[in-house]
Formats: C-alpha cells, structure tokens, sequence
C-alpha cells in the first residue's frame, strides 16, 4: 500500500497542474524526502514538481477520489461532507483494481458530482472499444440472445440498487429471453422483468 502521506502530496500537486495553480499547500520535509527518494518528485528552485511516475501515481489517486465520490454521493446517497471526508479515505484503501470495478459499475462516469473531470482508466479505454463492437442496451438483443453484462448505464442510485438486487454486475452472463410486452432475462437460475427505461441501462457485450 502507498505511503497515504505521499499520495497526498502527489493528490496536491496533480491538482495544482489541473488548476494551473503555482503554489502547492506546503508538505512535511519527511514526506518530500521519501516521495524525492522514491522518484515521484524532483525539486525546481525548492518546489516539488512530479516526474512521469509521481504524475501518474497522482492522477491514479484523484481518479480513487472522484470514483468515491460517485459512488458515495451517487448510489448511496451519503451528504457532500460525509463524501468528502470518506472519499479521502477511499483513495488511499482501493485495491490496483478495484476502482476500476466501481467505474464500471457506475457506467464510466466523466466527471464527479462536483464536475471535475475523472481521469480515465484502462476499463474505460476497454469500454470505447467495446461500443465500436457488439455492445448495446438490453433493449437491442434478440430473443434468446446471450452476453455478458459489460456496465450500468446509469447515476441513479435507486435504479443501481434494483439492478445490482437482482445480481445485474458487470461480468454477470445474461440471457434475453422476450422483447414485448416487457423485457424478459435470465442471470444465473433466476428470470427477471424489467421495462424499457431499465433495459436502456443495462449494457451487454453480445455473443
């Protein structure tokens, strides 16, 4: 697990590079000194500045942040300063990953609650590749047509809740059995009726 001191001096001075700002918040000397030793920062007229890998470790722990962000403030409704103070957490306890787990989830959102970008991972790179491929809503199968359960297309925390109840998670084997008057599918032994507005939701990469 990375040094959650460092990562939040990666954090800042990413950010200061989004923002274009030029004074980062000020850092012990102990946490510059390991992020120095580390190869994370070099030192420009006695500011730090990120090297290649220090700039991708602090764009890999503000995606953390702003995809806890979605998924706190999003699907489980927690307050903005309750999110806040949680997120900060979240970015230094997600497992290599995991947040890509939740991105997919959550359909591969571009911006966090607060509007600022999430910069994007290698499942949202998977995700473009795949719409150019045979991947659709639920309510363009065929009857009787197999896939896989590629992401949720939705924020919504009520219609993540019912969609996640009823075992639909990225990765999850589906089947479509019927069109009209509902949509009709299979996940794992168990069939489930859903209405337009939720197959729209529901991404599959057909087989």
């Amino acid at each position: 697990m990375n040094d959650p001191r460092v990562d939040e001096v990666l954090e800042d001075l990413y950010l200061q590079r989004e923002r274009h700002e030029r004074t980062p918040r000020p850092a012990t000397n102990d946490t510059l000194k390991t992020a120095l030793q580390s190869g994370l920062i070099t030192m420009n007229e006695g500011q730090p500045a990120l090297t290649e890998s220090g700039l991708q470790q602090g764009r890999n722990v503000v995606r953390r942040h702003r995809l806890a962000e979605c998924l706190l403030k999003d699907v489980l409704q927690v307050t903005d300063d309750e999110a806040e103070e949680d997120a900060c957490q979240f970015e230094h306890i997600l497992r290599p990953g995991l947040e890509d787990k939740i991105c997919t989830l959550l359909g591969h959102p571009l911006t966090c609650p607060d509007g600022h970008p999430i910069p994007r991972g290698n499942c949202c790179l998977k995700a473009e590749r795949d719409r150019v491929q045979e991947v659709g809503p639920l309510c363009d199968g065929r009857a009787g047509q197999h896939g896989v359960v590629a992401y949720l297309s939705t924020r919504d925390n009520r219609e993540i809740q019912k969609l996640m109840a009823m075992g639909i998670l990225p990765g999850s084997d589906i089947c479509l059995i019927r069109l009209f008057p509902s949509y009709i599918f299979e996940i794992g032994q168990s069939q489930f009726t859903v209405d337009r507005q939720l197959a729209e939701k529901i991404f599959v990469h057909w087989q």
